[in-house]
């Protein structure tokens, strides 16, 4: 908030497979009327057709979406035009002026949406830390992408609270929420769930197993498959379940989003 009067443009960064859960409530207050452009990372996991219906729903809501991916490269290169033309009018005043206005862009999101990923896509170059897990960005930095832009990159932040129960368990899902402090085994259970009512069969097909209405005893069917196993051949459910929680946040079960607009 302090930040806010040095900026023009504020880019929010989500994850496209939860583009509601994955927004800060406390951001719609804190940012209030500067110019704000989404944006969906991570676009290659999500599910294209449902990824399509978040961009008009957001649209609705008077807000402009643009889907990316940092690791094909869909879409990078268009974020910058559109957070320019966010403040065009003032840039075009400026230069009447005779002054050249540097776009400076604040970039905040949850952590582990990629943000960092994408500021050094954008930069084409490593600028900021990057990890496969939250927290790995601890402070703001500015970045100076060229004589025309400048980035604030700022760590993600996740609000004290959920309210809703189901908002926490999407978090959890992208690993948005430190694993150390969660028992795999039921989260894991919680996406075969949510696998087995939104996306049947896929479970099935991808370890070649059969449905089983139990999720523990679908996890456990996985260990099998994949020969995750203890001293004196016991199944390792915990080690399925790491594996499980790997190939859904990796993409590996395929194009994948956790809710629907018309749920809200």
């Amino acid at each position: 908030e302090a930040n806010l009067k040095l900026i023009d443009v504020v880019v929010e960064i989500l994850d496209a497979r939860i583009p509601f859960s994955g927004r800060n409530p406390h951001f719609d207050d804190i940012i209030k009327n500067k110019p704000r452009l989404l944006v969906l990372n991570k676009a290659d996991l999500a599910d294209k057709n449902r990824t399509k219906l978040w961009i008009d729903w957001y649209a609705e809501q008077g807000l402009k979406v643009i889907p990316i991916s940092c690791t094909t490269g869909m879409g990078i290169n268009t974020v910058l035009a559109e957070a320019r033309a966010l403040i065009q009018d003032k840039i075009d005043r400026e230069r009447e002026r005779g002054r050249n206005r540097t776009l400076k862009i604040m970039m905040v999101g949850i952590p582990n949406v990629g943000k960092s990923t994408f500021i050094n896509a954008l930069a084409g170059k490593a600028c900021a830390k990057t990890g496969n897990k939250p927290g790995v960005t601890k402070g703001k930095q500015w970045i100076r992408l060229n004589k025309n832009v400048e980035l604030l990159d700022t760590p993600g932040i996740l609000w004290p609270r959920f309210e809703d129960q189901a908002v926490g368990l999407k978090l959890a899902f992208i690993g948005s929420i430190k694993d150390e402090i969660l028992q795999t085994e039921e989260l894991a259970a919680e996406l075969v769930t949510f696998m087995n009512k939104n996306y049947p069969g896929v479970l099935e097909s991808k370890y070649n197993v059969e449905e089983d209405a139990d999720p523990y005893g679908m996890i456990a069917r996985i260990a099998e498959s994949r020969h995750c196993l203890v001293r004196g051949n016991e199944l390792d459910t915990e080690k399925a379940s790491v594996l499980l929680m790997d190939d859904f946040r990796n993409g590996r079960l395929g194009r994948l989003t956790l809710e629907y607009p018309d749920a809200y």
